[in-house]
């Protein structure tokens, strides 16, 4: 049997195993999908948990069940190429043929002085619950801190908001302006939600520092009583020991074929894989279409098309609260309430297709 394994059970590797279960996996291929949780996080949601507006159960997948699938639970501690193999803590180790590595990401601090050290994190289960654990349980008129005004800043601070009408909510923008890169129309819309529901929006901050119960805001001191890092991202420390070729953010160059170019028997899916566009679960899904494309013809034996098609992305999506949202779709922007009953119903979909 010719050994397929999936690293991590994130939005890339569960496309994957949805095109290819149950009728279109060869018979002589067995997957094995490891991941140290058994079942598969709906990362995009995460603010919800850390703000304590959805319950854990709710963002959660159950990984399909298949006779040639096999999950294998545990951390992983180092990809072997050279005898192509997965170790695990404890001593495991997963043999394959064709390896996917979809193990995500973890928060980047630019080298901040106690960042790590001193804020709180969404970018797994684990750290949202212990982010939520926080928040949730800080006196009323306590200071949160949110450093990073980007897809998951914005949702978090606009959730955490509805969930604690009693906290003092500063959000930390690099930019002159919350999401620059698109129409100032949505930009507009998303901090008139803020004005209005008393968040601060601090644009043009460079934060040079963390301490308990303090940052550094340029030169100047503010005092919080919590922080939340969503300012950066980078890939896991397993994928960045590998020592590949890399971007400038860190990610695994890939070819058009997403493997390794010296290595045509890795793929890498994600957020651990280099492109033109940044970070987000519908990428993670293209990338995975054209990994279950490659894949198929490999096993048959097949030559692989000279030019791969273009990922082309949709667009985006973005919650204020349960009510209210953003959805920037074909160069086209739609806000308020049809924009987070259409976010809620993508998210229904997928869980229906992926349940």
């Amino acid at each position: 049997m010719r050994k397929l394994v999936l690293l991590g059970g994130g939005y890339g590797n569960m496309r994957i195993l949805l095109r290819l279960l149950p009728n279109n996996l060869p018979e002589d291929v067995q997957i094995t999908l490891v991941d140290r949780a058994p079942f598969h996080s709906l990362k995009t949601e995460f603010y919800a948990l850390a703000a304590g507006t959805t319950p854990e159960k709710h963002i959660r997948v159950g990984f399909p069940e298949h006779e040639r699938l096999s999950v294998v639970y545990g951390e992983i501690e180092k990809i072997d190429k050279t005898n192509k193999a997965v170790l695990l803590e404890g001593g495991k180790s997963v043999e394959y043929d064709d390896l996917v590595i979809g193990l995500g990401c973890e928060d980047k601090y630019h080298g901040v002085p106690g960042a790590d050290e001193y804020t709180y994190s969404i970018q797994t289960m684990a750290k949202s619950r212990e982010t939520y654990n926080t928040l949730c349980g800080l006196p009323s008129g306590s200071v949160v801190g949110i450093v990073g005004a980007g897809l998951s800043g914005i949702e978090l601070a606009s959730e955490l908001r509805e969930s604690r009408a009693d906290l003092k909510i500063k959000l930390f923008d690099r930019g002159e302006r919350i999401l620059k890169d698109f129409p100032e129309r949505l930009s507009n819309y998303v901090k008139k939600w803020f004005d209005k529901n008393d968040v601060e929006v601090i644009a043009n901050s460079n934060i040079t520092k963390v301490e308990k119960n303090e940052l550094f805001n340029h030169d100047e001191h503010i005092s919080v009583d919590a922080v939340v890092w969503t300012a950066g991202i980078q890939p896991v420390k397993v994928v960045r020991d590998l020592e590949l070729e890399a971007d400038r953010s860190g990610r695994v160059v890939v070819t058009q074929y997403m493997d390794l170019p010296n290595d045509e028997n890795v793929y890498i899916v994600g957020d651990c894989a280099a492109s033109q566009f940044g970070p987000s679960a519908q990428l993670a899904e293209e990338q995975a279409e054209h990994i279950v494309r490659v894949l198929k013809l490999r096993w048959k034996g097949e030559v692989l098309p000279e030019k791969m098609p273009e990922i082309k992305l949709k667009g985006f999506m973005g919650a204020l609260g349960k009510k209210q949202g953003f959805v920037y779709l074909a160069d086209k922007t739609v806000t308020g309430r049809i924009a987070r009953l259409m976010k809620s119903g993508l998210l229904w979909m997928y869980k229906r297709h992926n349940g």
